[in-house]
C-alpha cells in the first residue's frame, strides 16, 4: 500500500511540476475541429513538396 501511494505522489508531483512549467502556452483544451484547429503543419509539407516539382520543371 505504501508503494501504491509513494508511486501516486511522485507522479502527482511530476504532472504537477510538467504543467507548471508549460506556463500559459499549455493546452488542455483536449481535441480542437473546427475553426480552432490550426493545421500548419500538413499546409509547410504540401508546399515543400510542390516546390521540387516545379523546380524540376522550369529547369528543362
Amino acid at each position: 500500500m505504501l508503494k501504491i501511494f509513494l508511486g501516486f505522489v511522485i507522479f502527482a508531483a511530476l504532472a504537477m511540476f510538467v504543467i507548471l512549467k508549460g506556463g500559459s502556452s499549455l493546452d488542455m483544451g483536449g481535441e480542437k475541429h473546427g475553426e480552432d484547429a490550426t493545421h500548419a503543419a500538413p499546409a509547410e509539407a504540401a508546399s515543400a513538396a510542390t516546390a521540387p516539382a516545379s523546380d524540376a520543371s522550369t529547369a528543362k
